[in-house]
């Protein structure tokens, strides 16, 4: 996953998870019941993903990969963006998008959550 389109492709596979452009033809919102778990973008060419994280990890993966920072233009403590550069494998990133959707789903309504397993 190198670039916004396949992000973008693996973030859809979550149940309910839709498109949306709050902002403009950019960044790419990834929604969850009206909620982001996923932002999409590109900068100087080079694709980044803000997600949802918890805070304590945030920190953690900021130590270990220099492509992860506090997120962009988002809550620093509870969301970090990752530069898309390859320095982050991609099974680390699908990880780290599946704990941003899980976190979102976890403070949803609990007639929420039982409408995206229908």
């Amino acid at each position: 996953m190198q670039n916004v389109q396949e992000l973008e492709r693996y973030c859809l596979t979550f149940a309910g998870a839709v498109t949306d452009y709050p902002f403009g033809h950019e960044p790419v919102v990834m929604k969850v019941s009206g909620k982001m778990f996923a932002l999409l973008g590109v900068n100087d060419e080079v694709a980044n993903l803000s997600l949802k994280c918890d805070p304590f990890m945030g920190e953690l993966l900021r130590m270990q990969y220099e492509a992860v920072k506090p997120g962009y233009h988002l809550n620093k403590r509870h969301w970090i963006t990752v530069t898309i550069d390859g320095t982050v494998p991609e099974d680390e990133l699908k990880k780290l998008i599946g704990e941003s959707y899980e976190l979102v789903v976890s403070k949803l309504t609990k007639a929420q959550r039982a409408s995206l397993s229908q």
